[in-house]
């Protein structure tokens, strides 16, 4: 049995696609499901499916989740809510372990807004013990748009680079990378790093995208 969590033994790299347009991701904006690697062949599909592009103006992202019953979602309390975590840092450090001011922790989920609570919502999220943090985010220049049924939700998210505390994809071309789906029922998928590891406040076991076309 191995006895040292993954992303200590080894720095992952992945490819970040270049995408032109909001809310239209094809399968092979999917990043590898290291957990899928890691098991024997022959087990059930996924409930998530989550992809991930870039452009100059920022990411793209979606997250579709299948069979579900309920979607819990509340913007008041975002840590008991269904949807997906991002961490990013815009310069991809990889010799800290306290997040810099380039570090982002941000919460989205399918509904928990509007009078009827059906619309997405976008959170963000202080990282514990960082040594600072980044630029107010404007939350209202973040485009959602997602689509619930009785079965599951898609959710589609456009951040813009605007927004995030040193994005340029000219200069620093790598992206540090972490995400959580969120999930009652399925249970939390954790992409690289999951508890008793500090995978939400710890850059230096995050992944890294490469913006490429």
């Amino acid at each position: 049995m191995n006895m040292f969590p993954i992303p200590f033994l080894y720095r992952f790299r992945f490819l970040c696609r270049y995408a032109r347009e909001f809310g239209e991701l094809a399968p092979s904006y999917s990043l590898p499901d290291m957990n899928e690697l890691a098991k024997d062949s022959g087990k059930n599909k996924s409930p998530f499916d989550f992809r991930i592009g870039w452009n100059e103006n920022g990411f793209l992202l979606l997250l579709s989740v299948s069979g579900k019953k309920q979607l819990p979602c509340r913007s008041v309390q975002p840590d008991e809510s269904d949807g997906i975590q991002i961490c990013l840092d815009t310069r991809d450090i990889k010799d800290i372990h306290r997040a810099s001011r380039f570090c982002h922790r941000l919460l989205f989920t399918p509904s928990g807004s509007g009078t009827n609570m059906s619309q997405p919502t976008a959170v963000w999220l202080p990282i514990a013990r960082a040594k600072e943090h980044p630029y107010t985010i404007d939350l209202q220049q973040i485009k959602m748009k997602s689509e619930v049924s009785g079965s599951g939700y898609r959710l589609s998210v456009f951040l813009p680079g605007k927004v995030l505390t040193g994005f340029d994809p000219q200069e620093y071309p790598n992206i540090g990378f972490h995400f959580t789906i969120k999930d009652k029922e399925h249970g939390n998928f954790y992409f690289l790093a999951a508890p008793p590891l500090p995978h939400d406040h710890d850059p230096s076991i995050w992944g890294s995208l490469v913006l490429g076309k």
